[in-house]
């Protein structure tokens, strides 16, 4: 007797079979490839952090961003990273993981009312100590997240941002270099309080040559994007000020 393939109980077994290999396949790839993506985000992680506290391989032209490699980076912030603090409400410890927290998922849970930790890195280059705070917030079309790093006097040292799925060539730039750099020697106070960082239209210094104006230059055609990074860093500043103050008092 001749199979009869092209009936409909043929097709729907023949998708099914499918569906189960592919899948099987599938499940099989992902839990392959778990270790390596979690080992990738665990370096992007440290080359970030390192990154704003002025760690990488930039060369001195303000051209593209170049972080340590990935073969290094973990020596390197194991090197520049002398602690790693974790925040939950008063008490402060010590966790050499901290860098791993989700920083979105802790959110939440303030929003909820429920525990959470909140990272801190205490960074050292050249005698100098560096205070890396990480931030997460909303720009124009999904999530965008960084790293800014603090001196004792509450001078930014560098900052670091990224983005979930922001327009190429306008909102998509919070991750190039020459808006970066703008951010480097403004201060997060307005005399004696904690302002922030703007990025503003009409502030008036497309150089950034003016540090005490709590504002950088905004980049063309991105205004919701800039405002979504003023808003995250005023977040940042607002959730962390009890430690900030801290760092102050010493």
């Amino acid at each position: 007797m001749t199979q009869k393939t092209d009936s409909n109980v043929y097709t729907v077994v023949f998708a099914v079979v499918m569906v189960v290999v592919v899948g099987s396949i599938l499940a099989f790839l992902a839990s392959a490839l778990r270790p390596n993506i979690k080992e990738n985000e665990r370096f992007e992680k440290q080359q970030n952090i390192l990154y704003a506290m002025g760690v990488n391989e930039n060369g001195d032209d303000a051209g593209s961003v170049n972080f340590i490699p990935t073969d290094v980076v973990e020596d390197e912030f194991s090197s520049y990273i002398k602690e790693q603090l974790v925040i939950q409400g008063d008490k402060i410890t010590e966790d050499n993981e901290a860098y791993l927290i989700d920083l979105k998922k802790q959110l939440a849970n303030i929003k909820k009312g429920e525990p959470y930790k909140l990272p801190v890195f205490i960074g050292e280059k050249d005698g100098k100590k560096f205070y890396i705070i990480p931030m997460y917030g909303k720009g124009l079309w999904d999530a965008i997240w960084g790293f800014i790093a603090l001196d004792d006097t509450m001078t930014v040292q560098g900052v670091y941002f990224d983005h979930k799925g922001e327009t190429p060539g306008l909102g998509a730039n919070i991750k190039m270099r020459y808006f970066m750099d703008d951010f480097k020697g403004e201060t997060i106070l307005d005399g004696t309080q904690y302002a922030g960082i703007a990025v503003a239209k009409g502030n008036n210094d497309p150089l950034n040559n003016t540090k005490d104006d709590n504002e950088v230059d905004a980049l063309a055609g991105a205004t919701i994007t800039g405002n979504g990074v003023s808003a995250m860093i005023k977040e940042t500043v607002k959730l962390y000020k009890p430690y900030l103050e801290t760092i102050r008092a010493k």
